[in-house]
């Protein structure tokens, strides 16, 4: 029989927990380093830390004894520290592990729950091992150990970790009944089916938005084109003529059988088309969208939508009908009440607008841009203190903006002449 060497457990734990300071401070030293590395992460990893406590240590010390007694405990516990960074989404998963890479000495990666089939439950998490900093030794002291555990996961793989380690790590025996595994392995497979849909719709919003701000920049465009360059070149600006364009068969086709039943792709596609300046299309598939009949506060946003294509098209009473439609279905619409005053002011509607942008203003105060417009409405109607008064509103809103700056000088040369 095989000799084996009996652990003092009391000799253990003096050793163990007389480094237990020193490891309590380069846990807390990880977080704040992990923390900085990552705070340009606009989803805002949370980063715990943790020292292994000595009887969960004790416990797999001799787990490794029964295994392999010749084993090297300082080699094989190597999560004696150890720091969770859980992240909202699959993608920044990747984003924290290249970070690690780049800023820590890595001596081993790994993957874990990589391998199960869809049959099997367990928690999936990435692994790093690392050196602990040169740094955090010299200004803390020996803490008796050579690396950190890192692990990275998302929120849920995170809350089915800490389900599993209760009922299945802790517990006197896992489950061997064959409906029990089923049971939840289809809990783990939920789970990670809202990981991947979670970051699906993470995705979808970010190319939404990022089609958003390019709309709304040509939106802008043709507005300052329109409005502010007669302005500052003391040209008084013709009326413009309505542009019109006669429908085709291809628009009407596209009107009435559009590619997808969802809302949301077609909404996507529609902005894609827009930014492409292909208002024509554009317009149908916002039309195809409100044939679906949404409720009131999506259909708002698409008439409004369609009112700025329509805009862009130079196409000014149907532009006016969709922001009227918008304000209808959304009484808290201050955008399609201003957009509305912006078209009425390249018509050389003045009244009219100043009558919108006081209508938004009554909506939302805090517009900065929209007391800007009204200021310049007054300016084209001669009454220079009133547009003065509006673009000293609108500067202390916006003190940078250099469109006010410009107005502002613009009507004190008036007023001093």
């Amino acid at each position: 029989m095989y000799n084996r060497t009996i652990p003092d457990q009391n000799t253990l734990r003096k050793a163990y927990e007389g480094y237990a300071p020193v490891r309590i401070l380069i846990a807390r030293d990880m977080e704040t380093i992990l923390e900085e590395k990552l705070k340009f992460l606009s989803s805002r990893p949370i980063v715990k830390g943790r020292v292994k406590e000595f009887e969960s240590y004790y416990k797999k010390y001799i787990q490794l004894l029964q295994k392999d007694p010749s084993c090297s405990t300082s080699l094989c516990i190597t999560d004696v520290i150890g720091i969770r960074i859980v992240c909202p989404f699959f993608e920044d998963l990747a984003i924290v592990e290249r970070c690690l890479k780049a800023n820590f000495d890595v001596i081993e990666v790994e993957r874990k729950g990589s391998n199960y089939s869809f049959k099997e439950f367990g928690y999936e998490s990435i692994h790093f091992l690392i050196k602990i900093p040169q740094i955090l030794i010299e200004k803390r002291g020996n803490c008796g150990l050579e690396v950190v555990e890192i692990q990275i996961r998302t929120i849920l793989q995170d809350a089915w970790a800490e389900v599993e380690h209760e009922l299945v790590y802790k517990a006197a025996f896992t489950p061997f009944d064959e409906p029990m595994k089923r049971k939840l392995a289809a809990l783990n497979a939920s789970l990670s089916l809202a990981d991947t849909i979670f970051q699906e719709v993470r995705t979808y919003q970010r190319r939404l938005n990022g089609e958003l701000e390019k709309r709304r920049d040509s939106f802008f465009k043709k507005i300052e084109a329109s409005i502010d360059t007669p302005l500052f070149t003391n040209e008084r600006p013709n009326k413009p003529p309505q542009y019109r364009r006669k429908e085709t068969q291809s628009d009407r086709a596209s009107q009435d059988s559009p590619d997808s039943n969802s809302i949301d792709e077609l909404l996507l596609t529609a902005l894609c088309a827009h930014n492409e300046h292909q208002f024509t299309e554009a317009i149908a598939l916002y039309t195809a969208i409100l044939n679906m009949d949404p409720e009131n506060t999506i259909a708002s946003l698409i008439y409004k939508h369609r009112g700025m294509a329509s805009f862009a098209r130079s196409q000014y009473d149907d532009a006016i009908k969709d922001f009227t439609r918008s304000l209808e279905l959304d009484r808290e619409s201050y955008k399609a009440v201003y957009f509305r005053g912006i078209v009425k002011m390249v018509l050389q509607q003045y009244l009219e607008a100043i009558e919108d942008f006081t209508l938004s203003l009554k909506i939302n105060p805090y517009q900065a841009f929209c007391r800007y417009r009204r200021g310049q409405a007054y300016y084209h109607l001669d009454d220079l203190p009133q547009a003065l008064a509006d673009c000293e509103a609108a500067l202390a809103l916006e003190p940078n903006s250099e469109p006010i700056g410009r107005f502002k000088k613009l009507l004190l040369d008036k007023l001093n002449r």
